[in-house]
């Protein structure tokens, strides 16, 4: 089994460690990816990808990057419920992603994900259609 604790405070505290590991994963991540893209029915495929933008290839990957953002101090408390790690993990692992300005920037579409889980209905279900009809007009 993986002891993902030991995991995370090695790669996050080596920075040559983090390539290593991500110079292994990245592309069986990258094949499998690909492998359910193609076998994936509808009329569209959402990759949800954490570190898409950190992959460099992204633009080669998907046609559109949706970015769900919130505020680092959102993001913090949210991590910290669900994996409670403390605030210096967190922001260990934050520091090693791109920035949020630069995941913006990079983003064709944006939902806010500051509210609610409730609150998301409206802005995904607008995307959905959004992507439903750009994909009718490219099929």
């Amino acid at each position: 089994s993986l002891n993902r604790a030991a995991m995370r405070t090695r790669v996050f505290a080596d920075t040559a460690v983090r390539h290593q590991l991500e110079a292994l994963l990245h592309p069986l991540i990258g094949a499998e990816s690909a492998r359910q893209r193609l076998a994936a029915p509808g009329l569209y495929v959402i990759l949800a990808v954490p570190l898409l933008i950190e992959s460099g290839d992204y633009r080669a990957r998907c046609d559109r990057v949706c970015v769900v953002d919130v505020p680092p101090e959102t993001q913090v408390e949210r991590v910290r419920a669900r994996s409670a790690l403390d605030e210096a993990q967190i922001r260990a692992i934050m520091a090693a992603q791109v920035s949020r300005e630069q995941r913006l920037a990079a983003a064709d579409d944006v939902i806010d994900n500051s509210g609610n889980f409730a609150q998301l209905r409206e802005p995904v279900d607008a995307l959905h259609l959004r992507y439903s009809a750009l994909a009718a007009q490219r099929a």
